[in-house]
């Protein structure tokens, strides 16, 4: 025989001798109880394993708790530290996290999402700029409260949280120029991103206003491997960078490897490098590399605040948008300033 799942609340008022109501009054906080009813209560409904269901009691207000997390790249240090970070902040706040994986080009995306909707996801977080635009358009569609993080949609509604990233790579550039360095690369990936072009913006206006050129490359799917491709290219060069800005820390692993292994350059010593995102394998010994990091807390605290900041106001203004600033942090390479 199957055991039963679900014990109600009639039944821990029976076991308990008190009225319904007075059940939901011990498991509402702030609602009026004794203590002796109180007391009754929980231990009629520990001794039934009785637990609140919350997702009736969300959609009886017309809220689920359910907050969608729209991800592309899961598998990169960054983004798994940024989700690691927005869950643990949303349970925290109560939610309940939906994960969905947009790295597919098929149909499984608006499966899945449409899925979400059906389970009445109160809001969605998008995580990158690679999910396509009717993503948002369809979460708004649907009422959902919408937070986007590093994109440049216009719709009015969401929260758009970015980073300064045109000023991080003007930043960059003054290092790399005090380092002594004149033949500068911008190294990129193929995903256009707005907060990967933003970086090469950045570092190129930069440059062109001091008098002195960049050679960009840009190749593939923002990873180690990438890196390695993009190395071959620059380091084979008629001339060949002295200084190297890589948009993500992924791209500079790959790209300080193949310096070292397959062309014998020394780091900084010959050629200095620098990130972006600050991953944990940004200050491992291998490379001890300069990077701006990421500030994950604050993008997490600042969505689970407006997230349920709009839940107790009911309602939703116009854009919003929040614009942070990534700390440069000094690692091994470049080389120290010159005087």
């Amino acid at each position: 025989m199957r055991s039963k799942i679900f014990v109600s609340a009639q039944e821990v008022a029976e076991r308990a001798g008190v009225s319904r109501s007075a059940v939901s009054r011990t498991f509402t906080p702030g609602a009026s109880v004794s203590a002796e009813t109180r007391e009754r209560v929980l231990q009629a409904a520990e001794e039934l394993g009785y637990h609140v269901n919350h997702l009736a009691r969300g959609l009886m207000r017309n809220e689920s708790g359910i907050v969608c997390l729209i991800v592309s790249e899961v598998a990169t240090p960054y983004r798994s530290a940024l989700l690691r970070e927005l869950t643990l902040q949303l349970q925290n706040a109560g939610k309940v996290a939906m994960f969905i994986n947009t790295d597919r080009s098929d149909g499984s995306v608006d499966r899945a999402l449409q899925q979400a909707i059906r389970y009445r996801a109160d809001a969605s977080v998008i995580l990158s700029g690679l999910p396509d635009k009717s993503i948002t358009q369809l979460c708004l569609r649907n009422g959902q409260r919408l937070v986007l993080i590093n994109r440049d949609d216009d719709q009015p509604g969401p929260l758009r949280i970015n980073l300064d990233d045109d000023e991080a790579g003007g930043r960059i550039l003054t290092a790399f120029v005090r380092a002594g360095c004149r033949r500068l690369a911008f190294a990129n990936s193929e995903a256009g991103t707005p907060s990967l072009m933003g970086r090469e913006r950045g570092f190129v206006a930069g440059a062109r206003a001091l008098g002195m050129d960049v050679i960009v490359e840009r190749h593939g799917w923002t990873g180690y491997e990438a890196g390695r491709v993009l190395a071959h290219r620059l380091l084979t060069a008629k001339e060949r960078p002295d200084a190297v800005f890589c948009a993500t820390d992924l791209l500079a692993c790959g790209f300080m490897d193949a310096a070292r292994h397959q062309f014998g350059i020394s780091i900084p010593d010959e050629l200095c490098v620098a990130g972006f995102d600050d991953i944990e394998q940004a200050s491992w010994s291998s490379y001890e590399l300069t990077t701006f990091a990421q500030p994950v807390a604050e993008i997490a605290s600042r969505a689970v605040e407006w997230l349920t900041k709009l839940e107790r106001e009911d309602g939703q203004g116009d854009v919003q948008s929040i614009r942070l600033r990534a700390e440069l942090l000094w690692r091994k390479s470049i080389r120290a300033r010159k005087s």
